[in-house]
Parts: C-alpha cells; sequence; structure tokens
C-alpha cells in the first residue's frame, strides 16, 4: 500500500498529513518522513489546514478515509464530532447523551482520532474544563493545542 506524507508547519507545531488511495488517512502530531512532491490530496489538506490557521476556512472539504477494522461506534462518535459547528464546543456528556453511550466512551473515540482538526475533536470538552486532546501527548501539550485550536475558532468567528 502506498503512503504518501507531507509535514507542514503550522500555529500548533509540525503536523504531518498522511495519504493514501486518494484520501487523507492521518494527521500526526510532530515532524514525519520527507515527500518530495506532495501529491494531489496531501496539497488539498495542506492548503486548507492553512487556511483554517488563518481563520479563512471553517470546513473541510478533503476527501478522508478511516483505517480498516474501525468499530462502528468509533465511526458514530467521529461522524457526530464532524456535525459540531465550527467555533461551537460540546461536553463529553451531550455528545455521550445523543450517541447513548457513556461520555468515557467518547473521550476514548475522541483520543483515537486519526484526523484531529479535520475531524474536530478538539470541540469536545469537559463539564468544567477542556479535558484531553487527541494530539501530542508525548509532550504534555495537548492542553495548549486544544485552547489554541479553540481560541482561534471563537476569535474567527467573533
Amino acid at each position: 500500500m502506498h503512503t504518501n506524507e507531507l509535514t507542514l508547519t503550522t500555529p500548533v507545531g509540525p503536523l504531518t498529513l498522511v495519504a493514501e488511495r486518494g484520501a487523507l488517512v492521518a494527521i500526526r502530531f510532530g515532524a514525519g518522513g520527507p515527500t518530495a512532491v506532495p501529491d494531489t490530496i496531501l496539497a488539498q489538506a495542506a492548503r486548507e489546514l492553512e487556511e483554517y490557521f488563518a481563520g479563512d476556512r471553517t470546513r473541510f472539504t478533503v476527501p478522508l478515509r478511516f483505517p480498516p477494522g474501525i468499530s462502528p461506534f468509533r465511526l458514530r462518535v467521529w461522524e457526530a464530532l464532524g456535525g459540531i459547528p465550527y467555533g461551537a464546543v460540546r461536553t463529553y456528556g451531550e455528545l455521550a447523551r445523543a450517541l447513548g453511550t457513556s461520555p468515557r466512551a467518547v473521550g476514548g473515540a475522541c483520543r483515537a482520532n486519526p484526523l484531529p482538526i479535520v475531524v474536530p475533536c478538539h470541540r469536545v470538552v469537559a463539564r468544567s474544563g477542556l479535558g484531553g486532546y487527541a494530539g501530542d501527548w508525548e509532550r504534555g501539550a495537548a492542553g495548549s493545542v486544544k485552547r489554541l485550536l479553540l481560541e482561534l475558532e471563537a476569535r474567527s468567528r467573533g
């Protein structure tokens, strides 16, 4: 299986975009392997992320593909994340009630999200505070990344 990667410099640090068979399949925090020439999907994803960080894009249109073998439950949570409007937030509890599950299960699905930012798990917060975030656990900057994304969206809306 042929994958192609591109690393972008963004306000939340380097993001590595991974494309495979005509779709974006992952966004990882940190620098990845070098790519000489980005394919069409990576070029589109990079452009859309740059527009998002500039405050000029509120929806992503790049084709996405989730990894095979993902549970139907996680797919339902990730679809629900896509329905949270730009600049809005939902609590883990609110999303859990809408999906008929527990806040902990929603948090686990958010943490496993392979496409952070584009599938906006950062818009799900704890009842009191930010809660966790899918990216950057190793460096401990997850909270600051989530806060930056929420602040960016709040500024762009206002």
